[in-house]
């Protein structure tokens, strides 16, 4: 960010950035631009994923999502957000009145300052920290701090137990997603997120998911983790309704009742994102070496896309995993930490170390091994979509015979 604002000072002014008065000042204004932008980025794809997730949870269970406001029902979210914000803010008599007002923006800041790291193209990132992989677990953990002070704030013994329980979800699905990153690390020598991404290759077979039988294990460990600390299905036992009403948020209502849920979805673009980065090959271009990527903007713009693509590929198989599987116990959720996935990614940076010293990146093993890993994925990839369009075909055909005409695309389109 501070080389683009020399780039842009030289530019428009004409002058050198060292030693100029209003340099500081113009730092000050592209970081407060960079954060409105990404601010509206945020928010935007918030509310759009919750509108696109009730839709695809309508097609898997045989019900109709919103389709009312807007074409589509399109525009649900902004009707949905409009009606939070103008509710009444209430607070309880007994909470703690200062701390309940606080916490849901402490669980916001814990996710809105991770896509300061977050790389979105090339060169498109607020921050390239040379720990920022670092930097994106230590942040994080704002919204343990605000999911407990909420819980204990507002006075409810519900709302008290639903943050306890997320503190002992959260806190212990990052010892397992810590440890899976460590294994990108070791490959990837670097903590910086630009740097493990240009580590791997623009071909789906140079990604560091297909780099051995370790890396694909600490992928699926990470992915489980992500769900977990996202407080998605089937770990999302903290807000359990049918055992704890709304668990840590059960008091709120109003603007900041739905703060809480604005981070859970903006979180999906998180845990996506950093699936992307850290085993499916970010931003890099097939074809494309990343030096180069940054020679001309149609490339940085195509990188942008393609990181785009990878990452919302992946927020819908987050949000196809949960309209899928069932909400497990609680006792379950810490045994499947504690007992499978903790031993499972210290096998994977175990295995992953002696792997490196048997058959390195460029070594016929290596790439063999790549290569059969990569045909099996994609062999499951392709079974998996033909499974969703053969669901969508039966639906559509049912819908035919039911309502008398062919239902139209697009496919989303609801009986």
């Amino acid at each position: 960010m501070q080389a683009l604002t020399d780039i842009l000072i030289r530019a428009i002014f004409g002058v050198e950035p060292v030693g100029w008065f209003w340099t500081g000042i113009c730092y000050f204004i592209v970081i407060v631009f960079f954060c409105l932008v990404l601010l509206i980025f945020a928010s935007l794809f918030a509310g759009i994923t919750s509108w696109v997730e009730r839709r695809i949870a309508g097609r898997m269970m045989s019900r109709i999502g919103p389709n009312r406001v807007g074409p589509q029902g399109f525009l649900q979210w902004l009707a949905d957000g409009l009606k939070l914000f103008l509710k009444e803010d209430i607070v309880p008599c007994g909470a703690d009145g200062p701390l309940y007002r606080m916490a849901p923006y402490f669980v916001f800041a814990g996710m809105f300052g991770t896509f300061v790291a977050l790389p979105f193209g090339a060169s498109l990132v607020a921050a390239d920290l040379n720990v920022g992989i670092y930097y994106l677990i230590a942040v994080t953990a704002f919204v343990v701090i605000g999911i407990i002070m909420g819980g204990w704030s507002s006075n409810n013994k519900w709302a008290l137990f639903g943050g306890i329980r997320s503190a002992a979800q959260l806190v212990s699905y990052e010892i397992p997603s810590g440890l899976t990153i460590l294994v990108v690390v070791l490959i990837a020598g670097s903590l910086s997120t630009q740097e493990i991404i240009k580590a791997q290759g623009g071909w789906p077979w140079n990604w560091f998911i297909f780099h051995s039988p370790f890396t694909v294990i600490a992928f699926f460990v990470f992915v489980a983790a992500a769900l977990a600390e996202g407080n998605r299905t089937p770990f999302d036992l903290p807000e359990a309704e049918s055992e704890l009403v709304a668990g840590y948020a059960t008091e709120y209502s109003g603007f900041r009742f739905v703060v809480f849920f604005f981070a859970e979805w903006a979180n999906l673009w998180v845990m996506s994102a950093l699936m992307v980065i850290l085993f499916l090959g970010g931003w890099r271009i097939p074809g494309v070496a990343a030096e180069a990527t940054t020679s001309t903007w149609w490339l940085v713009v195509l990188s942008f896309l393609m990181f785009c693509a990878k990452t919302l590929a992946m927020v819908f198989f987050v949000i196809h995993v949960r309209w899928t599987l069932p909400r497990i116990r609680v006792d379950q959720m810490m045994k499947m930490c504690w007992t499978y996935l903790v031993p499972a990614a210290l096998v994977c940076i175990l295995g992953t170390m002696v792997w490196m010293g048997i058959a390195g990146w460029g070594s016929i093993a290596g790439r063999a091994m790549r290569g059969l890993m990569f045909l099996a994925a994609a062999f499951i990839a392709l079974k998996w979509i033909g499974r969703v369009r053969d669901t969508y075909m039966s639906d559509r055909d049912l819908y035919q015979r039911m309502d008398g005409r062919t239902l139209w695309y697009p496919p989303w389109r609801l009986p």
